[in-house]
């Protein structure tokens, strides 16, 4: 069943990890690492993004509240809200 967005409400973590993410003026500012989720609850927890590095070296990950993501398919990538 699609979301008010018109988005599929199932999706396979395949398809998120590596998700561009970017700002609300489109700017990249990293890419979805990985997922974590609640294993009692079945949700999505938050997604590992990571920033600020070149092919693994010198990143930063930092947990994202999935929640505070929008996807968007102009851009095909995540933007911070």
């Amino acid at each position: 069943m699609p979301t008010p967005e018109g988005h599929a409400s199932a999706i396979r973590t395949t398809k998120v990890i590596g998700t561009q993410v970017l700002s609300t003026s489109g700017e990249k500012i990293g890419k979805i690492e990985d997922v974590v989720l609640d294993k009692q609850g079945n949700n999505i927890i938050f997604a590992v993004v990571g920033f600020d590095g070149h092919m693994g070296v010198n990143e930063k990950f930092h947990p994202l509240p999935r929640s505070g993501l929008d996807y968007s398919r102009k851009t095909k990538g995540d933007v911070v809200s």
